[in-house]
């Protein structure tokens, strides 16, 4: 029985290898989620964005962004809600990265490989010759 900290509120409680938090944050993060997903199920809100959801529901958006990392709210039916791309910050609706920072990602990677390659030729073409001392070389 592992004793540690709420990430949201500090108090202690028993570890739970599901939750990062207390049963009693866990249950205001429930009342949260259900407060979020009941105003995105009205077909007039499906459409909202982030800081419509945040001002409607009273939900931060951080707790918002918790759900759609979790795979709790898939913005596949919300077109217009997102989270920020990991080194950009725009909003994007899959992965990690948005398309430009993927593209950069991609372009540094293949000049690194290339790089990579091309110190391993130069490696391997490089030949050690030993010079040996002409008195010794009769002798063995």
């Amino acid at each position: 029985m592992d004793l540690v900290n709420c990430t949201n509120c500090g108090s202690i409680y028993v570890k739970n290898p599901i939750r990062d938090i207390c049963d009693k944050c866990y249950k205001e993060e429930e009342q949260a989620f259900d407060k979020v997903n009941s105003f995105l199920k009205q077909r007039q809100n499906r459409t909202a964005s982030m800081i419509q959801v945040v001002e409607e529901t009273g939900v931060e958006e951080d707790l918002i962004l918790k759900f759609i990392r979790k795979g709790r709210i898939r913005l596949v039916n919300f077109p217009n809600l997102g989270y920020p791309c990991e080194k950009c910050g725009k909003p994007i609706q899959r992965g990690r990265l948005c398309d430009r920072c993927a593209k950069e990602f991609k372009s540094e990677l293949e000049v690194f490989e290339q790089e990579q390659e091309r110190q391993k030729e130069i490696a391997e073409r490089q030949v050690t010759y030993h010079a040996i001392d002409e008195k010794y070389r009769g002798k063995r």
